[in-house]
């Protein structure tokens, strides 16, 4: 099998096309190609009146060893690589030491379990949540009723916080060995539409995230792992720098040598717990700012041009950036088109927003974190200070949104004048459980209410209208990333000072999206199938 790569076609291109492009490239009669399999397609989309695909191929041709001699030295060709995936450490017949155990099932998590089940290991998955579809129905609570349950919502349950999102599949991470291959087709084998394994901005959405994580858990549990719903972890037992246990919000103890640590970056009791166990962690950074909704329609015309709407591209998306004059950096954050500003909130008294889409991106609005940089410097103390600064500013929200988990909003064009916002414009907010109008100058701190106001009529030279006077701004979008690190060896990607702690995913510190975070998840479970088989193997030749 070939890799062939930066093959170019129109829009309106045909699969006979693609066929004939790749002929032509090659300089093979028609008859020698014997089969293809699109890799990878993605889009330049520079030029708006010229928008191209981009092809990545496999492909399959009669006289491999001929074609490749021709094309020596020439990059656009060479043998396909090997992306599948090979289990690096299988469990022996009979486990002689307690099964692994990992807290949190988002996408680490669940990535984490499902690898050591696959190779036999039968962990056992501890979630402080519900299963997913109990957990959507409190999440639509508070949506819809403004109701709040602390241990299932956006944050917390099976899934994690990628569930309700836009089910974003890209990232920049460097993947050497192809998990991210791995991850897409555990995602296309659990229900997800194919075409992820190829698009070049894959994404599932929020309904069809359910069904998959549904299928997924099934999985594991029929190789033996379990799972464990609404199982809160409160205490960690540690003896002599090593892990040898956990303890349940239940007083139940659970015996293990071997503790994933999975948790989310907004597990702030777990955290606490673990700061004040001696497990060693670091502040942070990480951002803070506003939601921004603007017609999608907009985003389309300024991004697309004569093509906006062609069902082929979809709703347009945007990455911007600004670096202001205060120092600050400024950038667009978990861009959805075609979705929604969703509250996400997991602490009674807070405000959070955060934005999510559903698979089709059809809703009237795009809508964007725009956020600003900060660091541990910004919030100096122990490594939780990080944590306390979200609080802050998040307990400021619900009071400006009237305490009743309405969001703080203002319109663009009042923000950047500095005057309180008193009725909408032509953009529809889509934040529930409603967005209450005031003045966002007092929602964070002065340094990010300047840094923003500069940015967004840069934006708008990026994208004609960014800077709409009617586009809605919703508080706050705190939550970016976790503001702490629990330190790991780069190795054996352990706790730097407590042995059989794996820390791994977005709230670790070590991940930032579904893909990332599956991808450390896969990367912990190998390091402790190793682990725990140089125990088994030290055990054994002890006796």
């Amino acid at each position: 099998m070939l890799r062939l790569t930066e093959i170019r076609l129109p829009l309106d291109h045909s699969e006979a096309d693609l066929k004939a492009a790749i002929i032509a490239r090659l300089g093979i009669p028609a008859q020698d190609l014997i089969g293809l399999t699109i890799f990878k397609r993605g889009v330049d989309a520079r030029k708006s009146h010229a928008i191209v695909f981009i092809y990545t191929l496999e492909i399959e041709v009669a006289d491999e060893a001929g074609l490749l001699a021709r094309f020596i030295g020439h990059q656009q060709l060479r043998i396909a690589p090997d992306t599948s995936y090979h289990i690096v450490a299988r469990a022996p017949a009979s486990l002689r030491f307690d099964r692994p155990v990992i807290i949190g099932m988002g996408p680490s998590g669940l990535f984490a379990g499902l690898i050591l089940a696959q190779a036999g290991f039968r962990p056992l998955i501890l979630e402080r949540g519900k299963a997913v579809r109990e957990r959507t129905k409190d999440t639509f609570d508070l949506w819809r009723k403004g109701i709040l349950d602390p241990e299932s919502n956006v944050q917390f349950g099976e899934g994690g916080a990628g569930t309700f999102s836009d089910g974003k599949l890209h990232t920049q991470i460097k993947d050497p060995k192809h998990y991210g291959r791995k991850v897409l087709k555990e995602f296309v084998k659990a229900g997800a539409p194919p075409e992820i394994l190829y698009v070049s901005k894959p994404h599932i959405g929020t309904y069809r995230l359910v069904g998959m994580v549904e299928k997924m858990r099934a999985e594991i549990q029929a190789l033996g792992g379990e799972i464990r719903f609404q199982s809160r972890v409160d205490d960690i037992e540690i003896e002599n720098g090593e892990v040898c246990g956990v303890v349940l919000a239940s007083g139940e103890r659970i015996a293990t040598r071997q503790l994933v640590v999975a948790i989310g970056h907004s597990a702030r009791d777990t955290f606490t717990m673990l700061h004040r166990r001696g497990v060693h962690m670091d502040a942070k950074p990480f951002s803070i700012g506003f939601r921004i909704e603007h017609p999608q329609s907009l985003i389309d015309r300024s991004r697309h041009g004569k093509n906006a709407g062609n069902p082929l591209l979809g709703a347009a998306d945007y990455k911007l950036i600004h670096h202001a004059s205060n120092g600050r950096s400024v950038y667009s954050f978990c861009m959805c088109p075609g979705g929604t500003v969703v509250a996400a909130t997991s602490e009674p008294g807070r405000v959070v927003t955060n934005g999510m889409s559903q698979y089709s991106r059809k809703e009237r609005n795009a809508n964007s974190g725009i956020v600003v940089g900060i660091s541990p410097a910004d919030y100096p103390g122990d490594p939780l200070a990080g944590m306390e600064f979200q609080r802050f500013w998040e307990t400021r929200a619900f009071e400006l949104g009237g305490g009743n988990y309405q969001a703080p909003g203002q319109l663009v064009g009042d923000f950047l004048a500095g005057r309180p916002s008193t009725a909408l414009g032509s953009v529809q907010p889509s934040y529930t459980p409603g967005v209450h109008l005031c003045d966002l100058s007092k929602a964070l701190p002065d340094y990010v209410i300047t840094a923003i106001r500069e940015a967004l009529p840069a934006f708008a030279k990026q994208i004609n209208g960014f800077d709409l006077d009617d586009a809605v701004l919703t508080g706050v979008e705190s939550r970016t990333s976790s503001p702490v690190r629990i330190t790991r060896h780069d190795t054996d990607l352990q706790s730097i000072n407590t042995k059989g702690l794996f820390p791994t995913g977005e709230g670790a510190g070590y991940a930032g999206g579904i893909l990332s975070s599956a991808v450390d998840g896969i990367k912990v479970a190998e390091a402790l199938a190793v682990n725990m088989l140089a125990a088994e193997s030290k055990s054994t030749g002890d006796e």
